[in-house]
């Protein structure tokens, strides 16, 4: 068993909580909502992500008879609670988010509504799939928003926190607008499209760089792309140049060549020059290097003649913002709505739904959170994926998602899509919302 197929994947105290239930026959409907508190520093939205990893999760939730016995060995459960575990499965409803949507703090991004026991087990597998996935999602689209155009590659895989994080790393990257990655078991996973070229690893085993890039073009001659940095970038440019003939002879184009290191607009610029100074005007330029979307600003701005980028480590590990304050809160128990009133910390109670506002150009203009039910002006976000325990359809394609994200990029208003702060994205709170925090105030003072 891959260890997050485990149901022990989870915080201790989510069992010990659920012993406490157990001892007391506490096992009615509960609703907790999972949703971002505030946004990182310059940050202007967030994108969701990690849906179907949370399905698939809830689908095959269950504790084996070893997984039973070893908590059994721990001697911190009673024997009854323990048995009653055997037959635990997910058999609750799941509201989320669609995966790509654009959404800001206190917006739920999932509701779960399940018997207490199997809502308060899945906490923290949950909120770490979705976390994860949102956050390098939402990394990703930044990129996407500061290269328009360009070809953008996942490269993370080597950098990534673990195989898990690689994965689904790449999945989220290609949900939020990447055109691929490089890692190959995301794209028999996922469908992903991928994208390689050379390590120097591979010139350096060559006595000669030319001979190097001629081995390599002849093995994919359909698909070369050469890294050209290993010693000096632009004589390796220039070897190319002259090698080109040779293989064109031979029916093989190099489609690409790709640069690591040093001034990376500079060396573009002088390798753009010297290709095409030699007819090799379809030859592209991708370059890599400690990527993000600020250094994809810079370049472009700087006018690199950079056709594509592969973007590893500080996307997929979002150096610059690699958490989210989200959080996992119970909001109904027993038909009671419930709200925490802890200071900085406060919730919003009941079961709740995200409406969207757009203006006459599409653009969003503001979203309402209410109460379900309590239906306002707009479209409601959070659509129904599980019906107990059940999904209620197909999930869509990752190439669908990929599109949606795409249109929610482009509905984000102009400063929104800024890489510095703008001015916070306006989600009105209904009366029906503020008006039942107060009933529960004034009945839990």
């Amino acid at each position: 068993m891959a260890l997050g197929e485990s149901a022990l994947l989870t915080d201790l105290y989510e069992l010990t909580m659920l012993q406490a239930y157990h001892d007391r026959g506490m096992n009615a409907t509960a609703v907790f909502e999972l949703f971002v508190r505030a946004l990182p520093s310059r940050r202007n939205f967030l994108m969701a992500a990690g849906l179907e990893q949370v399905l698939d999760y809830l689908e095959q939730l269950r504790l084996s008879k070893e997984e039973i016995e070893w908590l059994a060995a721990s001697g911190r459960f009673s024997k009854s609670f323990l048995e009653s575990l055997a037959d635990l499965r997910f058999s609750g409803d799941v509201h989320a988010l669609p995966e790509g949507t654009v959404f800001f703090p206190d917006e739920p991004i999932l509701r779960i509504t399940a018997p207490l026991r199997e809502a308060q087990l899945v906490e923290s597998r949950v909120m770490n799939l979705l976390h994860y996935e949102t956050v390098v999602a939402s990394k990703a689209a930044r990129c996407v928003i500061a290269a328009p155009g360009k070809l953008l590659v996942d490269f993370g895989l080597r950098r990534a926190h673990g195989a898990e994080a690689a994965l689904l790393s790449a999945r989220a990257s290609y949900l939020a607008g990447f055109a691929g990655t490089a890692t190959v078991l995301a794209g028999l996973r996922f469908g992903i499209p991928t994208y390689g070229t050379m390590a120097h690893a591979f010139v350096q085993a060559h006595a000669d760089e030319a001979q190097a890039f001629e081995n390599f073009a002849c093995s994919h001659p359909g698909n070369a792309t050469l890294l050209i940095d290993t010693y000096d970038t632009e004589a390796a440019a220039r070897k190319l140049v002259a090698l080109a003939p040779r293989l064109r002879g031979q029916g093989i184009a190099v489609r690409g060549v790709r640069i690591d290191s040093g001034d990376l607009a500079e060396h573009a610029r002088r390798v753009r020059h010297i290709l095409d100074a030699g007819g090799l005007t379809d030859v592209n330029i991708l370059a890599s290097g400690n990527l993000d979307e600020y250094a994809l600003q810079a370049l472009l701005a700087a006018g690199a003649p950079i056709d594509g980028f592969g973007v590893g480590t500080r996307m997929n590990t979002s150096a610059d913002a690699p958490y989210l304050d989200c959080a996992y809160k119970l909001e109904e128990y027993a038909g009671q709505a419930r709200r925490k009133r802890s200071e900085g910390k406060a919730t919003w109670p009941g079961r709740k739904q995200v409406y969207r506002r757009t203006d006459s150009q599409g653009r969003m203009a503001g979203d309402t959170l209410s109460l379900e039910g309590d239906a306002q002006a707009g479209v409601p976000l959070l659509k129904q994926y599980l019906r107990g325990g059940r999904r209620t359809g197909e999930s869509p394609p990752l190439a669908e998602i990929r599109e949606y994200a795409a249109a929610q990029l482009a509905a984000l208003p102009a400063p929104l899509r800024a890489l510095d702060g703008a001015a916070r994205y306006e989600v009105a709170v209904a009366d029906s919302v503020v008006e039942l925090a107060g009933a529960v105030d004034r009945a839990t003072a």
